[in-house]
């Protein structure tokens, strides 16, 4: 089941020995359920900031953001990391994959914290559905860029979340592999209903999304 999101004046800032930093200033967004969004801006404009708020991993210095009927701020530490083990998937550009375990270890390692039965099923089952069912028992380090972002992305979607998070998913991937990836992402993201924010610099990513908007100096325009 998707969720709405909703972003209102949200402001973060750093304090630095040369004075504060503004790095977010009061930007506004509304995301339906179920929509697909990509935030597109130039490097350092604040997207990727703007996307660990959404994620619960950072805190803003001011405004609030709701996801579903849920205040992010009214959460403490342990309250948002239940919520994003139930509700959210994020997809990195750098994969993020722990070397130390197989492709089906690091698709069923989410649902074995949450405690959830038959955890290695559904991350076999999820594998075979990004077309890695042959690949269950291999290693980051043997697997190329192409599959280790299907298996970034089986990982992300394993516990059908709510809403699912991308910063820069084709970023490390060539052009060919990318777009394989990205139809990939796309098909199921429909498939599950998830609401989908993407971070990206890249106008074919861009396009396949229903919404965009642009950021620029912290703060968002509409694109």
């Amino acid at each position: 089941m998707s969720t709405s999101v909703q972003i209102s004046n949200i402001q973060l800032s750093y304090p630095t020995d040369s004075g504060e930093v503004s790095v977010l200033k009061n930007a506004s967004l509304k995301v339906p359920p179920g929509d697909t969004l990509a935030i597109t801006g130039p490097s350092g404009s604040g997207k990727t900031s703007l996307l660990l708020l959404l994620s619960g991993l950072q805190r803003p210095t001011g405004g609030d953001i709701l996801v579903g009927d849920q205040s992010l701020s009214d959460m403490d530490a342990n309250t948002l990391a239940d919520w994003r083990s139930k509700h959210l998937g994020i997809i990195f550009q750098s994969f993020h994959l722990l070397p130390g375990l197989t492709a089906l270890g690091n698709v069923s390692l989410p649902l074995e914290i949450a405690g959830q039965p038959r955890a290695r099923e559904q991350a076999l089952s999820m594998l075979e559905s990004v077309g890695l069912g042959h690949r269950v028992q291999h290693y980051p380090e043997q697997l190329s860029g192409g599959e280790q972002q299907r298996v970034a992305i089986a990982r992300a979607l394993v516990h059908k979340p709510s809403l699912l998070l991308g910063d820069e998913p084709t970023g490390n991937l060539d052009q060919e592999t990318g777009e394989k990836v990205l139809s990939l992402l796309f098909d199921l993201h429909e498939k599950i209903n998830a609401t989908l924010v993407l971070v990206t610099h890249d106008e074919r990513v861009a396009k396949r999304c229903q919404h965009r908007v642009r950021m620029d100096g912290g703060r968002l325009y509409e694109d």
